[in-house]
């Protein structure tokens, strides 16, 4: 497998690598956020970002996509470490790697199709309120009590000010000039005049020190015994998920962005084994940021390069670099994240959420809502849930029956739609036995017995038949309907050779 096309400009590149500083840079104060979150060392989640950066952008199924330590698992984690230590955190995420790994070996990532477009809708929208509301944290300050407060006076006004600065850069370099990525100028330019004119403002380093040494490969100080399993299985097993589920999610948006296409199995595995050497390395493990993400491919990123050079450039950092780094002012980064909230949220959603389906509608503000008041797994297991539930409904009233009588003289049902549990009070509405004459026939080359409910449904009304010494027959019937429908058949009879050839359709990947 080729990692890096090597069939590459100079123009090319050079989008490539500062689009990778520029996330490199977005990391860290998320990295340390995220650590403080889950109650782990900073170094926990830069260690996780690097490594999780580093092997997913190698081997993942989406280039330009960005992963490492997220809020979404740190929330999870905390419970973990709080209770049991971080020791039992590295193994839980160990074990969620390999949970990973299952679900790429069985092709789980095809489930993403499953996901309706007003689910993915909500989930954007609702991931940039919450991108928006995590940077607010920033803007609280220390008193004299030690206690979190939010910023006043000439403080504020400070920060605010770079802030906008940041955000007038990113907005108004693009149309002078795109030789350099947009937010990584106004990074260096807010950092170079809070540095030259001494303002104060907070920086990286007031969260954390991120100075350290290269990670190192260590076996986590758990028993190996049936009880450490029991404790690390249900974390492990919901960390998999979320970060699957994001993962996939953000891997569907920078699709449409780029109007390519990623492999979402050969992304789950990657998140796998990413997840498995980071327990191993002592990080807190991670999956697809879609903040970073933004930043990258707005920057013009669209191969696997930009997040290599990320995740170089953040371990550089840690081991070189980490007194430049603690100076760059937080607002800068405030303001890079600000402006991938504006650049996340679908504001014509707002525009058209009127001329929506009334379904539709309702499942975007339910999953926005639930994104932001849960997490994101909850909220897209909850709008597709939902989702399926309409469909089933407005499905059960599409059923349909032509009548008419053949030239012998039988009654001739001809269905349209699909028979399943939701449809079968419908379907059976649509006989008469009592009026019919002694032949029926049922066709069903327009419609399909979808589930055993049909098949149940199918049976009652064949004995209603046979009860009133009537025959029922049933035509088009596909393989495997036929085959579910072979306990009945003493009482019904299969015209097999009016039957097309077709069968239940498969995915394949």
């Amino acid at each position: 497998m080729t990692i890096l096309n090597t069939n590459i400009s100079k123009s090319d590149l050079k989008t490539e690598v500062l689009s990778g500083i520029t996330v490199a840079l977005a990391l860290v104060p998320e990295a340390v956020a995220f650590a403080i979150i889950a109650n782990v060392a900073p170094l926990v989640g830069l260690y996780a970002a690097f490594i999780v950066c580093l092997i997913t952008s190698a081997f993942g199924g989406r280039p330009g996509m960005i992963s490492g330590a997220t809020g979404a698992l740190a929330v999870v984690m905390v419970s973990l470490v709080t209770s049991h230590g971080v020791e039992y955190l590295f193994s839980a995420v160990v074990l969620m790697g390999v949970i990973q790994i299952l679900m790429g070996l069985l092709k789980l990532g095809k489930f993403i199709r499953l996901v309706p477009e007003s689910v993915i809708l909500g989930f954007v929208n609702g991931l940039a309120i919450v991108i928006f509301l995590a940077q607010l944290s920033q803007f609280k300050t220390l008193n004299s009590q030690n206690e979190l407060v939010w910023m006043q006076g000439v403080d504020l006004g400070i920060m605010m000010g770079l802030v906008l600065v940041t955000m007038a850069i990113i907005y108004f370099l693009p149309k002078l000039t795109k030789a350099i990525p947009s937010s990584l100028a106004a990074i260096l330019f807010t950092s170079t005049i809070v540095i030259l004119l001494d303002i104060p403002t907070r920086a990286v380093g007031d969260m954390a020190s991120i100075k350290g040494g290269f990670p190192s490969f260590s076996v986590p100080d758990v028993p190996f015994n049936w009880e450490t399993l029991k404790i690390i299985f249900p974390y492990s097993l919901i960390l998999a998920s979320i970060g699957i589920i994001e993962s996939l999610l953000t891997l569907t948006l920078i699709d449409e962005i780029t109007e390519t296409r990623g492999n979402g199995n050969k992304e789950c595995l990657a998140q796998g084994a990413a997840n498995i050497v980071t327990g191993f390395f002592g990080g807190m493990g991670g999956c697809a940021m879609i903040g970073q993400s933004i930043i990258n491919v707005s920057s013009g990123a669209r191969r696997r390069l930009s997040g290599l050079v990320a995740a170089v450039f953040l371990i550089s950092f840690i081991l070189f670099g980490s007194s430049l780094i603690e100076n760059v002012p937080l607002a800068a980064l405030v303001g890079v994240m600000f402006m991938v909230c504006i650049g996340t949220f679908k504001w014509t959603s707002l525009k058209y959420l009127r001329k929506m389906p009334l379904s539709d509608a309702i499942t975007v503000v339910l999953v926005t809502s639930m994104t932001v008041a849960f997490d994101l797994a909850i909220a897209v297991v909850a709008g597709v849930i939902f989702s399926a539930i309409v469909f089933a409904w407005e499905s059960a009233t599409r059923i349909r029956a032509r009548k008419s009588i053949t030239p012998e003289g039988a009654k001739l049902y001809e269905m349209w739609g699909p028979l399943f549990f939701a449809s079968t009070g419908v379907f059976m509405d649509k006989f008469t036995p009592n009026e019919d004459p002694s032949e029926v026939i049922i066709d069903f080359q327009e419609s399909r017995i979808a589930d055993h409910s049909g098949i149940e449904a199918v049976q009652k009304l064949t004995k209603k038949y046979a009860l009133l010494g009537k025959k029922l027959h049933l035509r088009h019937l596909s393989p495997d309907c036929r085959r579910l429908l072979d306990n009945a058949s003493a009482m019904i009879e299969v015209n097999i050779e009016e039957d097309p050839h077709y069968s239940v359709a498969t995915d394949k990947i």
